[in-house]
């Protein structure tokens, strides 16, 4: 059996020879060119990305860094005004103190005066009632007890007294 396929032409074998050459050469001309042009374009996208990618990693650090820096300003600013708000507080409660310690050292003291005036009424209107009731019952006691010449002599005696007085 002679089979075809295995014996050596030297025909078939220049021609296949000469196909695999022309074959070689348009593939190198036509598509291993744009291949290797297109695996090239894509090489420097993929590197561009890259550089990209390094470079928002270098931004997000510095921008990590940075807000680091601004949440450490609000927290210094914030602890400032924290302070500040108390001290306001403070100084705020220790006014209202004072003022209520004010008014009511002046409440006291109005209350007070107001307790010496209404004791000095209460004292001057006891006065002239005692004074009236007394005269009223030394009246009574004098009608029943005086004759005429006593009276007489009573009124003399409080005449001169009123005029010692005046001089």
């Amino acid at each position: 059996m002679n089979n075809p396929l295995v014996q050596l032409d030297p025909g078939l074998f220049i021609w296949t020879i000469a196909t695999f050459l022309v074959l070689l050469t348009l593939l190198a001309k036509f598509a291993w060119g744009p291949l290797l042009a297109a695996l090239e374009t894509r090489q420097n996208a993929i590197r561009k990305s890259l550089d990209d990618a390094l470079q928002a990693k270098q931004d997000l650090e510095r921008l990590n860094v940075e807000a680091a820096q601004i949440i450490q300003r609000a927290r210094v600013d914030a602890d400032a005004i924290i302070s500040e708000s108390r001290s306001d507080g403070d100084r705020l409660r220790e006014e209202l103190k004072q003022k209520a310690r004010a008014e009511a050292d002046h409440i006291v003291k109005s209350a007070g005066r107001q307790i010496q005036l209404e004791t000095g009424r209460a004292l001057q209107q006891i006065r002239h009632e005692a004074v009236d009731l007394s005269i009223m019952i030394a009246t009574k006691i004098l009608r029943r007890n005086l004759s005429k010449e006593d009276n007489e002599r009573l009124i003399d005696e409080a005449l001169k007294q009123v005029e010692t007085r005046r001089h």
